[in-house]
């Protein structure tokens, strides 16, 4: 089957990976990213770089956004140079950052207003290894007919492709999916430091504990990372302060209590109040190590 004409905003750790994956499995990639050599790393494995991100849209069928913030989001999409210049009805913008949902559900809106383009908010779980193999979980809002659609980009990058309901709705239940990460990973660390002071080995953990009630991706894929305190990135924990602060911020709006995770925010907080923020959830065996500084 040929491969589709896709382009992709960003390439931070996850964009680089999910562009790398698409190169890879045939399709036509255009890259766009305002730090050139990222883009130009990018363009010697296949893609090709644009210089705005409106000449990228303006030769793709696809437009993959993965960027950090809302504001990002929207200056993206509908700054100078940016794609709503170049969108017409017949592209489709595919959202891949994590950001607010009502704020998701209103650029949808104005997009689909002012050019006639379509937006997917899908949001992802399973980072950088899981865009490389294709196994990533990606959670959708917006029109079953846009969700069909996207299923010719997202079979090369998903193993668990899911439409949530409306335009937003994909973002509420990446909220949810990091409440429940953000919560393990503090969880895993606290793990580490408890099986150490007994005197176990805490990489026999995950093995001992499979298929029972504790069991979960968290522990099985990080357990023996966090007990090495290997700081290899494979996320950055002001990113996932990011999130949980959206978190904190949809659940004020709907005056939800999560009393478990407002403790684990502001451990996120202290990490990145100590200059950890940049680095990778492994960090989090630093505060408990008592090294944070």
């Amino acid at each position: 089957m040929a491969g589709e004409s896709i382009a992709v905003i960003g390439a931070g750790i996850m964009g680089t990976a999910i562009a790398t994956r698409l190169i890879e499995t045939g399709n036509k990639l255009t890259i766009f990213d305002i730090d050139a050599g990222k883009a130009a790393a990018l363009a010697r494995e296949g893609a090709t770089a644009a210089a705005t991100i409106a000449q990228a849209t303006a030769v793709s069928d696809y437009v993959i956004l993965s960027l950090n913030h809302a504001d990002v989001v929207r200056a993206a999409v509908f700054g100078p140079a940016g794609v709503a210049e170049a969108g017409t009805g017949d592209k489709l913008l595919v959202d891949m950052s994590s950001i607010d949902p009502k704020e998701t559900a209103a650029m949808a809106a104005d997009l689909a207003g002012s050019t006639g383009m379509r937006w997917l908010d899908c949001p992802l779980s399973g980072g950088g290894p899981g865009a490389r193999s294709g196994r990533l979980t990606v959670m959708a809002g917006g029109e079953q007919g846009d969700f069909e659609r996207a299923r010719a980009v997202m079979r090369h990058l998903c193993a668990n492709y899911t439409l949530m309901g409306p335009s937003g709705a994909g973002q509420t239940t990446k909220l949810i999916n990091q409440l429940f990460c953000a919560v393990a990973f503090q969880a895993v660390a606290e793990a580490v430091k408890l099986a150490e002071a007994g005197g176990v080995d805490p990489t026999i953990i995950p093995q001992a504990l499979a298929g029972g009630r504790a069991d979960n991706r968290i522990m099985q894929e990080f357990m023996a990372k966090f007990a090495a305190r290997d700081y290899t990135p494979t996320g950055r924990i002001d990113n996932m302060l990011k999130d949980l602060d959206a978190l904190q911020a949809f659940a004020l709006k709907t005056k939800t209590p999560l009393p478990m995770t407002g403790q684990v925010v502001e451990i996120h907080r202290l990490l990145c109040a100590a200059g950890l923020g940049p680095k990778d959830s492994a960090e989090m065996m630093r505060l408990l190590d008592g090294l944070a500084s």
